[in-house]
């Protein structure tokens, strides 16, 4: 952390307070609002779900592919 912060260790705890008793929540739900009565927001969402991954069990099992037994 550049100096002019203050110490690493303070400001660890200030973010985590924050954290904890929805500082961040606050802030972000204002900058949206702003945003939002602005004109700069259009609120539209994608969601991707194209990654599913194997349990770490099933990562190693045998698996019947349908090809050559050889």
């Amino acid at each position: 952390m550049p100096e002019q912060y203050g110490k690493w260790n303070s400001i660890y705890k200030r973010f985590s307070r924050w954290a904890a008793d929805g500082t961040w929540e606050k802030l972000l739900a204002e900058v949206q609002r702003q945003a939002d009565a602005a004109g700069k927001i259009d609120w539209v969402v994608s969601i991707d779900s194209t990654i599913a991954r194997v349990h770490q069990h099933g990562a190693t099992l045998k698996r019947d592919t349908g090809g050559s037994t050889e």
